[in-house]
C-alpha cells in the first residue's frame, strides 16, 4: 500500500484525501490547524458561530458530483436551503434589488429595469450555460500538464463561443446597457483578481451559476460542509492529525519525508501540498527542489484580500437579507483600488452576511451573526488603526443604507484582514482567495500541479489549477489524485 501525505486539510486537501484513500493508499492528512477547513474554519463566542470565510454556496453540481465519486449524496451530510431572494443589492439608502431565485421572475426585474432586457438575459444566460457545460465538465479538469491537452475536438469546435479573448467588460455591454444590470452582472467576477476590463468574458459562466443554479445554504453553517468532506475522507480510511506543522521536506531514496514540528516525521510516497503553494515551495521545501524563483511570484497578480468583521449583535435586524451588497457610487473605483493602483479604497462596497436570518443556530435566541466583508488589494500594510477606521465607516454605511441602527447593540466583535490571512495559512501577500483567473493567468499559464524536479509532490488548492474558490478547489484536488491514480495504475 503507497504512502499519501497531504498537508493541509482545506477543500482541496479533503477532496484528494478521500480519493486517494478510497483507491488504497494510506493517507495522512497534516493540519496546522485544531480543525478542518482552512480559510472555511468556524469559530464560536457568546453564543454565536460564525464561519471564517467562505459564506456563497453556488455550483452545487460540484458538490452532488463529487459526493456521487462515494456513492453518497450532500443530503447524507448536511441539508441545502435554497435562498430567495438569492440575494440583496442597495445601490444607495432606499435603492435595492432583491434577486429573485425564480427564473421568470429574474427576467421580469430585468426587463423593469431596461424594457426587452429579459430575452436578452435569456440569451445571454444560454450562452452562459455552454460555457458553464464546457468549462465545468471539461476544461477544468485538465492537470494542464501541456496545451496538447486542448486539441479535444469538442473544445476546438467550442472555442469562439467561449470567449476566453473577449473581456467581460465589453461582452455584457452588448445586451445591457442599464447601469444597475451591470453592477448585477459583473458582481460575481468581482473576487476573481481583475477588473471586468481584464477578466476574460468566459466566466459569465459564473452568472450562470449565480442565477439559474442558485444561491444556497448548508444548514448550519459552510462548516457543515467541511465536515461531510471530512466524514467521507475518514469513512473511506483517512488519518487525520491536527495542530501538527510541516516545517521542511527532506528527499531520498524517492521517498519525501515531511518533518513535522515537536511530532517527528512522516515519510511516504507521495505528497500533495494542498498548503499555499508559495509557503510550501518557497519556505519548506529545499532551493534545489523548487518550480519557480522568488521573481516568478512576485509577478503574480493576485485576487483581493478582506477586511472581515464578525459581529454579534443584540436584536433582531429588520429588513436585513441573508445576503445584501451594498455598491459604493463608484463601483469601477473600488476596483482599481484592489487591482490597478493597490491601496486601502476611498469608498469602498461592502458585503454582508446575516446567517441568522436563515438559521436560528447561529445566534443566540433574539440575536443576530452578523459578517461584514470589505474586498482589498493584497500586500497592504495592515494597522490596528486602518481596520477601526473601516469598521466605522461600514457600520455607518450599513445603518445609512438599510435605514437601521445596530452599532449600540454590538456585544461581540472580532476582525480578520491581510495579516491574519498570512499567519494563518501562509497566504501569499496576505491574499484571501488565490491567483487571479486573468487571461494570462489561466490553464497551463498558472503554476503548474506538478513538481517538476520531484515527480511524486504535487500542488493543490487556489494558486494552482483551476483557480479559486471552493468548487474550483475541490477539483483542484479530484485532478491531484487521479493524476497519482493513473501514475500508479500505468
Amino acid at each position: 500500500m503507497k504512502k499519501v501525505i497531504v498537508i493541509g486539510a482545506g477543500f482541496s486537501g479533503l477532496s484528494t484525501a478521500a480519493l486517494l484513500a478510497k483507491a488504497g493508499f494510506e493517507v495522512d492528512v497534516i493540519e496546522k490547524h485544531e480543525m478542518s477547513g482552512g480559510r472555511a474554519r468556524k469559530f464560536s463566542d457568546k453564543g454565536f458561530t460564525f464561519d471564517m470565510g467562505p459564506s456563497w454556496y453556488w455550483m452545487p453540481d460540484v458538490f452532488e458530483r463529487y459526493f456521487e465519486l462515494f456513492g453518497k449524496k450532500t443530503s447524507d451530510y448536511y441539508k441545502l436551503i435554497r435562498l430567495d431572494p438569492s440575494y440583496t443589492i442597495y445601490f444607495g439608502p432606499g435603492d435595492k434589488i432583491d434577486l429573485p431565485a425564480n427564473t421568470q421572475a429574474l427576467y421580469n426585474l430585468f426587463d423593469s429595469i431596461e424594457p426587452g432586457s429579459g430575452n436578452k438575459l435569456k440569451v445571454f444566460l444560454e450562452e452562459a450555460a455552454f460555457k458553464y457545460e464546457i468549462g465545468i465538465k471539461n476544461l477544468v479538469f485538465k492537470p494542464n500538464k501541456s496545451a496538447f491537452e486542448y486539441l479535444d475536438l469538442k473544445i476546438m469546435r467550442s472555442a469562439l463561443k467561449m470567449h476566453v479573448i473577449k473581456s467581460f467588460h465589453s461582452y455584457i455591454r452588448k445586451f445591457f446597457t442599464h447601469p444597475k444590470l451591470l453592477r448585477i452582472l459583473e458582481f460575481p467576477i468581482l473576487f476573481l483578481g481583475a477588473t471586468a476590463e481584464k477578466t476574460p468574458a468566459l466566466y459569465s459562466l459564473m452568472n450562470y451559476g449565480d442565477m439559474i443554479l442558485g444561491t444556497w445554504y448548508p444548514e448550519g453553517g459552510m462548516f457543515k460542509v467541511v465536515e461531510g468532506f471530512q466524514k467521507v475522507a475518514e469513512e473511506m480510511g483517512a488519518r487525520f492529525h491536527f495542530n501538527e506543522e510541516v516545517k521542511k521536506f527532506e528527499y531520498t531514496n524517492n521517498k519525501i519525508t515531511a518533518v513535522v514540528t515537536s511530532k517527528g516525521s512522516y515519510e511516504a510516497d507521495y505528497v500533495i501540498a494542498s498548503a499555499d503553494y508559495h509557503h510550501v515551495e518557497q519556505k519548506i521545501l529545499p532551493e534545489q527542489y523548487r518550480n519557480y524563483k522568488p521573481a516568478y511570484w512576485d509577478s503574480r497578480t493576485m485576487s483581493p484580500s478582506s477586511l472581515i468583521y464578525y459581529l454579534g449583535i443584540d436584536k433582531k435586524l429588520d429588513g436585513m437579507q441573508h445576503h445584501t451588497l451594498i455598491f459604493n457610487k463608484d463601483f469601477e473605483k473600488h476596483a482599481q483600488q484592489i487591482y490597478e493602483t493597490p491601496q486601502w479604497p476611498e469608498n469602498p462596497s461592502v458585503y454582508l452576511s446575516c446567517t441568522s436570518q436563515t438559521d436560528a443556530t447561529t445566534a443566540p435566541k433574539g440575536k443576530e451573526n452578523l459578517f461584514i466583508l470589505i474586498p482589498v488589494a493584497p500586500g497592504l500594510n495592515d494597522t490596528d488603526e486602518i481596520r477601526e477606521h473601516y469598521f466605522d465607516f461600514s457600520v455607518q454605511r450599513i445603518e445609512e443604507t438599510l435605514n437601521i441602527s445596530f452599532k449600540d447593540d454590538i456585544i461581540f466583535k472580532r476582525n480578520y484582514s491581510n495579516r491574519d490571512f498570512a499567519k494563518d495559512y501562509y497566504a501569499f501577500k496576505g491574499n484571501a482567495y488565490g491567483l487571479a483567473n486573468t487571461l494570462m493567468q489561466t490553464a497551463i499559464l498558472k503554476p503548474s500541479m506538478f513538481n517538476k524536479k520531484l515527480p511524486n509532490l504535487l500542488y493543490t488548492g487556489q494558486l494552482t489549477i483551476p483557480g479559486p474558490g471552493v468548487p474550483p478547489a475541490i477539483i483542484s484536488g479530484q485532478i491531484a489524485a487521479d493524476q497519482i491514480i493513473k501514475k500508479e495504475k500505468n
